[in-house]
C-alpha cells in the first residue's frame, strides 16, 4: 500500500509539471509586402467594318446556307435508298 501511494504521488507530481506555466513564444509580425500594381492599359476600339464587307459576307452565308441545304437532300435521298436496299435484301 505504500508503494502505490508513493507511485501515486509521483504521478500526481509529474503531471502537475507537466502542466505548469510554459514559456510563450514571441510572435514577429512581418512587415506587410509591398505590390506594385501595373498602369491600365488603355486600347482602342477597332474601326466598324463598311457596308459593303457586310453585304459580302451576308452573300457568302447565303451561298453556304444554300450548298448546306443541297447536302441535307442529298442525304435524306441516300438515306431513303439504303432502306429500301435494306428492305429488298430481307425479301
Amino acid at each position: 500500500m505504500n508503494k502505490s501511494l508513493v507511485l501515486a504521488a509521483i504521478v500526481a507530481a509529474v503531471a502537475l509539471a507537466a502542466c505548469g506555466k510554459k514559456e510563450v513564444a514571441p510572435v514577429v509580425v512581418a512587415p506587410a509586402p509591398i505590390v506594385v500594381v501595373p498602369a491600365p492599359v488603355v486600347v482602342a476600339p477597332a474601326p466598324a467594318p463598311d457596308a459593303s464587307a457586310a453585304a459580302g459576307s451576308a452573300s457568302s452565308a447565303a451561298g453556304s446556307a444554300a450548298v448546306a441545304g443541297a447536302a441535307a437532300a442529298m442525304a435524306t435521298d441516300a438515306a431513303a435508298a439504303a432502306m429500301k436496299a435494306a428492305s429488298d435484301a430481307k425479301k
